[in-house]
Order: C-alpha cells, then sequence, then structure tokens
C-alpha cells in the first residue's frame, strides 16, 4: 500500500499564496496533508503519496459545470475525484500552471463561502 509522505514545500509555499489571499480561509492538517476551510467547509486539500512510480501530489477541489465538465474533459493533470458531484483531481507536477491553480481554488472557494466573504474576492479580469 503507498505511502502518504510530506508535501513537497515549493507546493505548500504556492497553496499558502493562493489561499492566504482569501478572506477567513484557513489551514488546517488533515487526514493526510493539509487542507483549507472557509468556516467548517473544505475548499481545497492536498497530499503526497509515495507510489511505487515515485511520489505524486494531489489536488482536490470544487468546480461548477461547464468548468467541471470542461476540466474532466481536458484530461490529465485533472481528473473526476470518485466523491461528489462536483470535486476534481488535479495531479501536480513541474509544469503546473499555478496562475491557473489560483483562478480554481478561488472559485472552489467562492462555492464553499458564505455570499458574504465570497462577495469580496476579486477574481482575474476575464470575469472569474
Amino acid at each position: 500500500m503507498p505511502d502518504y509522505i510530506d508535501v513537497p514545500s515549493e507546493v505548500m509555499v504556492h497553496l499558502r499564496e493562493i489561499c492566504d489571499a482569501l478572506p477567513d480561509a484557513r489551514e488546517q492538517p488533515a487526514w493526510a496533508g493539509f487542507r483549507w476551510r472557509v468556516r467548517q467547509r473544505t475548499f481545497v486539500s492536498v497530499w503526497t503519496r509515495d507510489l511505487e512510480s515515485g511520489p505524486v501530489t494531489r489536488l482536490q477541489f470544487r468546480a461548477t459545470d461547464p468548468e467541471f465538465d470542461f476540466l474532466l474533459t481536458a484530461g490529465h493533470p485533472f481528473e473526476r475525484a470518485g466523491w461528489g458531484n462536483d470535486v476534481v483531481n488535479m495531479y501536480v507536477d513541474d509544469d503546473t500552471d499555478w496562475h491557473e491553480v489560483g483562478e480554481l481554488l478561488t472559485e472552489s472557494y467562492c462555492l464553499m463561502a458564505p455570499k458574504r466573504l465570497a462577495a469580496l474576492v476579486t477574481r482575474d479580469r476575464s470575469g472569474r
């Protein structure tokens, strides 16, 4: 069985930069890795597993249609999480676009946050 190992520090730096900018977002240790919550609702989690092929880091977040379908259709690094109707897995590697991750996690936050907090979030110029 694969073991959970520490999430790479460079991944945590990027995630903290993104999530710390969101109102009332809190980082917490999770059963594996870490999660960020707004109030009592998780909007992203991250963990790393040591597989036979090497370490694999995965984010899990929420997305709505049509973005959910677009991400799944795009394929790697995205896949359905296997639970929930709106949960996406994203594999993190050296080619990860952290600007895109920031947009996706901001949307996930807005889905989970109370409307008052979501209204405080500045989205990028494309209207996201």
